[in-house]
């Protein structure tokens, strides 16, 4: 039998009389709503960067294969299509999918407005997955079928600033050599992602249209989009797929391509530090608090355990298990609060976001448990080593003086 723990729960038992009684209740609280606080900004945190990642990810792919060229332009040269080292990479367990694309910059020409986009075109290998989630109006197109090889897709962004909508013709002109080509099209769905500045200038259509334009055969494309399973290996995988498709193509990664992008959501992590070392701190103290009115509060009975025999080391046990309770209680109560409040989030989209600013229209949430355990992990083990300290305080009661005045 642990006669310190048993010690420790007769205590707890007949604290309720006591005046540190509400100081316990207080201290609970308090952990309860810095964990909860703790819990919900890391679940936004999460949420907000795979939502943003994700977006970004769905224009371009985690990596992307091109030829090598010093011309920073949209006007890629050609790619075969049939590559000796495509077969590999499609059965790397890593890698979903791997997709043909080319790109051509253009202007979109109406009676009232002139804007400049680029054209997206694709295959009948691209996976749709992306874009079928964030449409608002239309269908996306089969270019399968040579009935729809003239259809596009165009943000509800760009809709709105060309004052075009579901079925109406796009006329867009493209720069070749020195003269001008144009191609008409017709709109054939209306997505939304939030990031408008993909939003006002990609225009998802056919690949053939590319590669007329271009002057190029049904077997050149852009480039190949590879989409991993997981985005924890872009960094490994890039280097990877470098390393296999030779020396005269390149490989560039969702971070070399957009830095700008990451580095600002990186720059979130330092936001979610400082609360997170706030809270863990504000536990800290509030336990430390509560362990010296416990210990004020028994002095008269460690006088006696102490009297009775009970080393310095046991009986600041007994208190530190008293503490740990309270942690306890106050960590349990605040993955309790923080998972309900994120469940509601997630359900009704409660707290809403002006989506021009924030790139997304509610509040995104993400509920990693590696994340949650790790919290909870870092917290208790804060929060004890804090506890260790103020414990020593009871190593300095003299039994004598203790029980005398009493």
């Amino acid at each position: 039998m642990n006669t310190d723990l048993f010690i420790a729960r007769r205590m707890i038992k007949g604290s309720r009389g006591n005046y540190s009684r509400p100081v316990i209740r207080i201290s609970i609280l308090s952990i309860a709503l810095s964990l909860t606080i703790m819990f919900v900004s890391i679940a936004i945190l999460t949420g907000f960067q795979q939502e943003i990642r994700d977006k970004v990810i769905g224009f371009a792919g985690h990596i992307q294969v091109t030829r090598f060229s010093e011309n920073t332009s949209l006007v890629p040269f050609p790619v075969e299509k049939q590559q000796p080292f495509l077969p590999a990479l499609r059965l790397h367990p890593k890698i979903n999918h791997i997709q043909v694309y080319a790109t051509k910059a253009g202007i979109i020409r109406t009676s009232g407005q002139i804007q400049g986009v680029v054209l997206k075109g694709v295959g009948d290998d691209y996976d749709w997955g992306f874009f079928s989630k964030r449409m608002v109006q239309g269908h996306i197109p089969s270019y399968s079928d040579t009935a729809q090889k003239n259809d596009v897709i165009i943000s509800r962004s760009l809709a709105d600033l060309l004052e075009m909508k579901v079925n109406d013709p796009v006329r867009m002109y493209f720069i070749v050599g020195d003269h001008t080509v144009g191609r008409k099209f017709r709109v054939a769905g209306i997505y939304e992602t939030g990031l408008d500045e993909f939003d006002k200038l990609y225009v998802i259509g056919n690949l053939v249209h590319i590669q007329k334009i271009n002057g190029w055969n049904a077997g050149q494309v852009g480039g190949f989009e590879i989409v991993l399973r997981d985005f924890r290996d872009v960094e490994a995988m890039g280097k990877y797929v470098y390393h296999q498709i030779g020396f005269q193509l390149d490989a560039s990664t969702i971070y070399q391509m957009y830095p700008q992008i990451f580095d600002w959501l990186a720059l979130q992590d330092m936001n979610v530090v400082i609360i997170l070392s706030l809270m863990i701190a504000v536990s800290a103290i509030t336990m430390i608090s509560t362990l010296l009115i416990l210990i004020l509060e028994r002095t008269s009975m460690i006088g006696v355990l102490k009297a009775l025999g009970l080393s310095n080391r046991r009986t600041r046990k007994i208190f530190m298990y008293h503490a740990l309770y309270i942690l306890g209680w106050g960590i349990g109560i605040g993955n309790l609060l923080g998972f309900v409040l994120c469940l509601l989030q997630l359900k009704f989209g409660i707290i809403g976001l002006p989506q021009e600013s924030y790139y997304v229209s509610v509040v995104p949430v993400h509920l990693d448990i590696f994340n949650i355990l790790l919290l909870n992990v870092i917290s208790v083990v804060a929060c004890y080593l804090m506890l260790v300290i103020p414990s020593f305080i009871i190593t300095k009661i003299n039994p004598v003086k203790a029980i005398r005045f009493s």
